[in-house]
């Protein structure tokens, strides 16, 4: 078990954690959270060496990823970086990589009426206005769980808020920032339900956000 009590707040500077061995050589990961079983809840960075492969496998509790660096492939297609993708409960692939890539991913953690199959290529993705000066790009919403890029232009302070349901960020350029510290790319933050924080930043900031998933009581 790893950070599974989901009424604690977890930050973790991901660049900081070794490479851990998968089952499968070639590839690697840095396990965030993680249920036990290695077909359980997990939420990890996951690095594929050129040439590597995962034989087909079923997603019982569904598969998000999020394409970092280089291409993921499996037989539906290719996906570059910025790729969104989600495979819904139920459903099964063989993914491989032909030149090495990495992932953030999360395994098992879809309502099983989330049925959605998802593929978003972000990099040709129009951003929409947010609040002030952000902007915006969702990426799915399923009754109250939301997934989104957001762009922060550099100076952009947030209003205090909490968030129902938690929320999560992965920091993918520049540094996000709230009272509680600075978070530079590929920090992982998870903040449980009815945090509350007054985020901003310095410089331009792209993060990933999910509200709206973690349990409680």
């Amino acid at each position: 078990m790893l950070n599974m009590n989901f009424a604690e707040r977890v930050v973790i500077d991901t660049t900081t954690l070794p490479w851990q061995p998968s089952p499968m050589a070639g590839v690697q990961r840095k396990p965030l959270s993680r249920g036990g079983a290695e077909s359980g809840h997990a939420t990890s960075l996951v690095s594929y060496a050129a040439g590597s492969s995962f034989q087909s496998h079923p997603h019982p509790g569904g598969e998000e990823i999020l394409v970092l660096e280089g291409v993921f492939s499996d037989e539906h297609g290719d996906y570059g970086p910025g790729s969104y993708l989600r495979n819904p409960p139920g459903s099964q692939h063989a993914p491989f990589s032909r030149d090495g890539c990495t992932l953030f991913v999360k395994l098992h953690q879809f309502d099983p009426a989330d049925q959605a199959t998802v593929r978003i290529d972000s990099k040709n993705t129009a951003w929409l206005p947010g609040h002030g000066g952000l902007q915006v790009m969702p990426l799915h919403s399923f009754e109250g769980e939301h997934t989104a890029l957001v762009r922060w232009p550099a100076g952009e302070v947030f209003l205090p808020h909490r968030h129902f349901g938690g929320e999560e960020i992965l920091v993918l350029s520049g540094t996000f920032c709230d009272e509680f510290g600075e978070y530079p790319a590929l920090s992982w933050l998870r903040s449980p339900h009815l945090s509350q924080h007054t985020p901003f930043v310095r410089e331009e900031t792209i993060i990933l956000v999910k509200t709206g998933h973690l349990p409680f009581a």
